[in-house]
């Protein structure tokens, strides 16, 4: 059985760095792409290449955006942090792919840094058909060190992070909260009329609290919510919970 190490590429600087720190022994990095990520996260993957000195495989869903992926399933989030987005457009590239390369022997390469340390254990524990490696916890770097060690290295990073926003997810991630909406609102007004739009037809909610069309302007504190990186860690860790409950 051939081995086969993979890092699947986040555009966020953690999974920078954490590719990064064990590049030469990587074979394989791929990147999935969806038409809502902002449009700096193509400019910081070649970036990247460049640093990396490897070529990131970019991969794309059928359905292309968040919307597609929402109206296919017919819900915009459910418990426990599952949105059809993430399934649709992240989970179900990954699978083809481990099909394609069925009877590999894989390693995958995580940016998970060591503040989430727990997660990672857990990981591991209950995936214990896939080899797992978690370089920034190896090296106990937290997502700061990541952010200053791209600087070093020359790599601009996302345009989001500059906006404020904690990671380089989708504009308009249906997994945020009041204050990463009214954010939404003020940066891109578009995603927020669109997302409450979409809300209305499918008669469901990225939040909680209310529709989007009834937030409170002054609702929130973006300091106090924690948005973590939707990725096919994201999606791992949801299958992980919720076959366990089954």
């Amino acid at each position: 059985m051939s081995e086969l190490k993979v890092a699947w590429f986040s555009a966020g600087v953690s999974s920078f760095i954490a590719t990064y720190l064990v590049k030469d022994a990587i074979d394989k990095i791929i990147y999935i792409d969806i038409d809502d990520q902002h449009s700096d996260s193509i400019r910081f993957v070649k970036e990247c290449e460049k640093i990396l000195g490897k070529k990131i495989e970019i991969l794309k869903s059928n359905y292309k955006d968040v919307e597609t992926a929402v109206q296919m399933k017919g819900v915009i989030r459910m418990a426990k942090g599952y949105a059809p987005c993430t399934d649709y457009l992240k989970k179900r590239v990954r699978f083809e792919w481990e099909l394609k390369h069925f009877g590999h022997d894989i390693t995958y390469v995580w940016g998970m840094d060591c503040e989430e340390k727990k997660r990672a254990k857990r990981l591991e524990e209950k995936s214990p058909n896939a080899t797992h490696e978690f370089p920034l916890i190896a090296n106990n770097l937290t997502k700061q060190d990541c952010h200053a060690m791209s600087r070093k290295l020359g790599v601009q990073r996302p345009r989001m992070y500059d906006l404020g926003y904690n990671n380089n997810n989708c504009i308009g991630c249906v997994k945020g909260g009041m204050g990463y909406w009214n954010k939404i609102r003020k940066d891109f007004p578009e995603v927020f009329k669109s997302r409450a739009k979409l809300e209305r037809v499918m008669n469901c909610r990225c939040l909680k609290e209310c529709y989007l069309d009834e937030l409170d302007p002054k609702r929130g504190d973006m300091s106090k919510e924690i948005l973590d990186d939707c990725g096919i860690f994201c999606e791992y860790v949801y299958n992980l919970e919720n076959n366990e409950n089954e």
